[in-house]
């Protein structure tokens, strides 16, 4: 397990490198394929999205959210692809970081939990700027909220009361973009009419450069006319 006084990069890089559900597995069969962990993020970040593992389409290029769900995704936020792969500002960091393979019925497994175990503490401590986490489905609701009896329609249904909680950084619950929850999104229309727009605003607020920080001791003074 890293330390946590490591850098995001130093954690990513050896995240990157990382064979341990291939080769030894803590949890059940060995991963399926080769392991290409995928993460994104910097010490500057003030935003994160907190999201599952990758999925195939992902797993093949490298990047991601490189597929439909992260098309979905982007513009819940309001956000393109440049700003959305600027790792100077957005940090992406899946509770699994390798895609976990498919089950039976053709659907993604669950992440793998050896990885939340082994790199999550020290990524999210190399991210000391963020202001705003999206956690994006059950496990990651899980693990930055805590279990909750009323599951991930009641988390995200209880958005408000979340995001206002005394906590830095803030959160904000989201259901995973992918088409499989194009159901949900109908049966809860008020996640578009009353979600949408403040989590565009919050993005929106957190993606704008910050001001330097004037050294103590000195005060700002008007400028003089010529």
């Amino acid at each position: 397990m890293p330390a946590l006084g490591t850098s995001f990069d130093d954690t990513a890089a050896r995240l990157r490198a990382c064979r341990l559900c291939r080769d030894a597995p803590r949890y059940g069969a060995a991963l399926p394929q080769e392991p290409r962990p995928i993460v994104q993020g910097s010490a500057t970040a003030r935003l994160c999205i907190a999201s599952q593992a990758p999925g195939t389409r992902a797993h093949r290029s490298g990047t991601p959210f490189m597929d439909p769900s992260g098309m979905r995704l982007r513009a819940w936020l309001g956000l393109d692809e440049p700003a959305f792969y600027d790792a100077a500002r957005v940090a992406i960091v899946p509770m699994g970081a390798c895609f976990p393979g498919l089950d039976a019925k053709g659907g993604d497994k669950p992440p793998r939990r050896e990885c939340a175990e082994t790199w999550r503490g020290a990524l999210f401590a190399g991210l000391p700027n963020l202001d705003l986490i999206l956690v994006i489905g059950q496990y990651a609701q899980a693990w930055h909220l805590g279990r909750r009896q009323d599951g991930l329609t009641g988390t995200v249904l209880h958005w408000r009361e979340i995001l206002r909680e005394e906590r830095r950084p803030r959160i904000l619950p989201l259901p995973h973009p992918s088409w499989r929850n194009n159901g949900w999104l109908k049966r809860h229309p008020w996640f578009e009419a009353e979600l949408l727009p403040v989590l565009k605003g919050e993005v929106a607020r957190v993606m704008e450069p910050q001001a330097p920080e004037l050294p103590r001791g000195r005060a700002l003074t008007p400028a003089r006319c010529a």
